[in-house]
């Protein structure tokens, strides 16, 4: 990663793009690596080819690749990456958030309009994400509730809970990370250690609005053949529940009508292959017209499954 005539020419960030991407392959990754080491945003690049690159830069550039060529995901090398409006604080204790995820939280997003649309004015309304890992899901919700319709009919309470202490400890932070530049939307947010529901106080069951996951749900045998950039960096609890890879999703809907208030919304993430599956089951359960929602990519992605009014 030395670029030609860098001894007798300062270096730019077109050399630094061309290097990166000689040795990555052309690409977002190769963006993404030269925005994180010179501070330019990725969609101001095209437009600063001339910016001069220092040389701690370049060698950070260099160490970043070399990670990467080794094996290991951006995101862990990066530490931090993007979600939606946030960015997220990443390391090897948590799941790489996806944009199949951030699909999630729009479907949640809907749910939770809905949900606060038939409250009188002034009441609150409560939404847990169950799993959170690094607290996308939680902290979206947080947010991006300020700006949905319907915002000011009450306040609205999010829960965040994971069994994992070190993915608690990376929702913290960036709870903590939030809470410098949007307070308000920090004080929405409850962390709480816990498998699933149990996490929550018992006074919860039967009042909340929203129940939002996105669960592991790779099989045994699936996980044997998943990318080693995934399969030998990312926690395996965060992506394998058990033999089937469905063990998470049926916990989920067979707790989860104790904890919904009446028309409550239980909303997760799922592999297309499991999509009839759940569905079935949700209607076995009682859940009023469940439905999968298609991903960007046309694929089966976003179970939400509703309690009965009465």
């Amino acid at each position: 990663m030395t670029p030609a005539g860098a001894s007798v020419a300062p270096l730019r960030v077109r050399d630094l793009l061309a290097s990166v991407s000689k040795t990555l392959g052309a690409g977002p990754q190769a963006r993404w690596i030269v925005a994180h080491v010179t501070g330019i945003r990725t969609v101001d690049l095209l437009s600063a080819p001339d910016v001069p690159v220092t040389p701690a830069a370049w060698h950070e550039a260099r160490a970043v690749v070399d990670r990467c060529r080794a094996g290991e995901p951006l995101q862990y090398v990066l530490g931090t990456w993007a979600f939606r409006t946030l960015e997220l604080h990443v390391d090897r204790r948590v799941l790489i958030p996806r944009p199949e995820t951030e699909y999630v939280v729009e479907i949640a997003l809907g749910e939770l309009t809905a949900q606060r649309s038939r409250r009188s004015e002034g009441s609150s309304v409560v939404a847990v994400d169950l799993g959170t890992g690094t607290g996308a899901i939680a902290l979206s919700l947080a947010v991006e509730c300020e700006a949905a319709p319907g915002s000011a009919t009450g306040p609205v309470e999010v829960w965040a809970t994971d069994e994992s202490r070190d993915a608690l400890e990376v929702c913290s932070r960036n709870l903590a990370a939030l809470a410098q530049q949007n307070a308000r939307a920090a004080a929405r947010v409850r962390v709480a250690p816990g498998s699933w529901f149990d996490a929550l106080a018992p006074d919860l069951a039967g009042k909340l609005d929203l129940a939002v996951s996105n669960p592991p749900y790779v099989s045994e045998s699936e996980w044997h053949s998943l990318d080693p950039v995934v399969r030998d960096h990312e926690p395996v609890a965060a992506l394998v529940p058990g033999p089937t890879g469905f063990e998470a999703i049926e916990t989920l809907l067979t707790e989860a009508p104790r904890w919904l208030a009446p028309g409550g919304s239980l909303v997760v993430e799922l592999a297309p292959a499991q999509a009839r599956s759940a569905q079935d089951r949700a209607e076995a359960l009682g859940y009023e017209k469940p439905h999968v929602w298609d991903d960007l990519a046309g694929r089966p992605r976003v179970l939400v499954a509703r309690w009965p009014l009465a």
